[in-house]
């Protein structure tokens, strides 16, 4: 369905640190040993999901795609073919999901979805409008969904109501082109409503102590074993109805924290998709015929490192200013990312080429710049402070790390570099408990006034910065609703200038989401979590 005319619609052994393991070792039932390999898929990476709550807040990124495998939504984005086998979300058309049909009113104030009648839960419950009111009353009350789904008009139970058991109507204060995308993010999972009540106390109405370590779904995939940091296993729902039957029946999610030992995995033919591989070892992936390197251009991520701008000395603007022109880019990208990026630095001039965003900004290395402005702000000497980035991102972010904290060293700035367990990174950031860090994000729409709202205002994990600005709150504001496109672009203009001068983050680069495969594998489909959809893999 297009968004802009809403209309109806194994292997028996894993190689771990170099040695064999037994499969059943790792908690697997000994009937996966006797699934075909056209039916099992084994994905490594370097973190791991930390909850099974859809809704919650401090998720990791590996959860969001526990949520996508697990949960319906009432909608789904499509996807577009990028090369044979190989497919990306399509962030203008949407799919039913547990909704067979939708369709809008003529003011675009409401919006009417009829259930598929045979969908169930996990547990054989069937699914009704009534959990799909109970799951977004919950999510629009959670700090983290509320948030998002707030950005698409979705903020209030009483905006939801049920026809009957299998018709739900959502009405909205204005028509708002972000609501379908909204509803097709894990953030507007379908929970099974009386299996997680069942759950609630007093103290905790929306059960979320349990959502967190139990799953309430009736998704394509059960959780069949949940071992915090080490591995998720899923098994296939035989009765699932959102879609065609997958033909994976079993999945094995896997941390190996050793990129070498992933890509070793790999070769051998211990493991089907390998997440989270540096530059290095990609490139020496390309060259064989025994994986298949997938590259696929991603506009709305970038990599950066943040300041707390509430905090001294990063209260400072000339602070981060400094900062901005004392780190060593062109090494970042060799170093880090081996130029498999595109630049955001270096920009010839401090007033924006276009409204697209993010787009280079007008820093580069230019270290006695930098010592001017740590003397115009009283810091002629540098200073001391902690400088962290997540473990689960360490293939990255720590040779990143040390070559910022070698060149900030020569503007007279020491850091202490922090490695934060990846379980404890999006609450640190939450609770706003991180200085100086460097971590990379995904802003979930491509529109410019979506990605300032996003990572540049509001008081939660993903405004980085902790940054406030009338001015750009005003602006942004105004591009929200603005149907001029004339209008529209000299608003976002103005806000990037103000991002430009006051720096809350440095954007390094714009990365491109790489994995690895086994070269049969076919249907992956890119989401902007970077996760592995189940759903639609296959064996050539």
């Amino acid at each position: 369905m297009d968004r802009r005319r809403f209309i109806q619609q194994g292997s028996a052994f894993v190689s771990i640190g170099g040695g064999a393991v037994a499969a059943t070792g790792l908690g697997l039932p000994l009937a996966a040993l006797a699934q075909s390999r056209k039916e099992t898929v084994r994905v490594l990476a370097e973190g791991a999901p930390n909850s099974q709550d859809p809704h919650g807040d401090g998720v990791s990124r590996e959860s969001l795609g526990l949520f996508t495998n697990v949960y319906d939504r009432l909608i789904n984005f499509d996807r577009v073919q990028l090369s044979p086998g190989v497919f990306k979300y399509d962030y203008g058309r949407f799919r039913g999901e547990l909704a067979e049909s939708f369709e809008q009113s003529a003011d675009g104030r409401t919006l009417t979805f009829r259930l598929r009648r045979d969908a169930t839960f996990h547990d054989g419950r069937p699914v009704t409008a009534n959990d799909v009111k109970w799951s977004l009353d919950r999510a629009v009350s959670l700090p983290a969904s509320k948030r998002q789904l707030g950005t698409g008009s979705l903020e209030n139970p009483s905006q939801f109501s049920v026809v009957d058991a299998h018709t739900f109507r959502i009405t909205l204060p204005r028509a708002d082109r972000y609501t379908l995308p909204n509803l097709a993010l894990s953030f507007a999972s379908v929970l099974n409503a009386e299996l997680a009540r069942s759950h609630a106390t007093a103290a905790d109405p929306w059960a979320t102590e349990w959502v967190k370590a139990n799953a309430a779904g009736g998704g394509a995939y059960r959780v069949e074993n949940f071992t915090p940091g080490q591995q998720v296993i899923y098994a296939r729902f035989d009765g699932w109805k959102s879609g065609a039957a997958p033909q994976v029946r079993r999945a094995v999610f896997q941390v190996v924290p050793s990129a070498s030992n992933r890509v070793a995995a790999l070769l051998k033919g211990d493991a089907d998709v390998a997440l989270q591989l540096p530059p290095k070892d990609l490139d020496a992936l390309t060259d064989t015929t025994r994986a298949k390197v997938l590259s696929i251009p991603v506009t709305t991520s970038f990599r950066f490192v943040a300041f707390n701008t509430q905090a001294k000395p990063f209260d400072d603007v000339r602070v981060r200013q400094a900062i901005a022109y004392a780190l060593p880019y062109t090494s970042l990208l060799r170093g880090a990312s081996l130029g498999r990026s595109e630049p955001l630095y270096g920009a010839r001039s401090d007033k924006p080429t276009s409204s697209r965003f993010p787009q280079p900004y007008p820093y580069e290395t230019q270290l006695l710049r930098a010592r001017e402005l740590l003397a115009q702000a009283g810091y002629a000497k540098g200073f001391k402070t902690s400088f962290s980035y997540n473990v689960g991102d360490a293939t990255l972010a720590e040779p990143a790390a040390l070559l910022i904290q070698e060149a900030l060293a020569k503007v007279g700035i020491e850091l202490s570099i922090e490695k934060v367990p990846g379980a404890q990174w999006g609450t640190l950031q939450t609770e706003k408990k991180l200085p100086f860090f460097i971590d990379s994000s995904s802003a979930w729409f491509n529109d410019p006034d979506y990605f300032f709202r996003i990572f540049f205002q509001g008081d939660w994990r993903w405004n980085f910065g902790s940054f406030r600005n009338e001015e750009l709150a005003r602006l942004v504001e105004q591009a929200r609703w603005e149907t001029d496109r004339a209008r529209y672009d000299r608003a976002i203009r103005r806000a990037i200038e103000i991002a430009f001068e006051q720096v809350p983050l440095v954007p390094l680069w714009l990365p491109a989401f790489e994995a690895a495969l086994q070269p049969d594998l076919q249907g992956f489909t890119y989401y902007i979590h970077g996760q592995v959809d189940f759903r639609p893999l296959v064996r050539a």
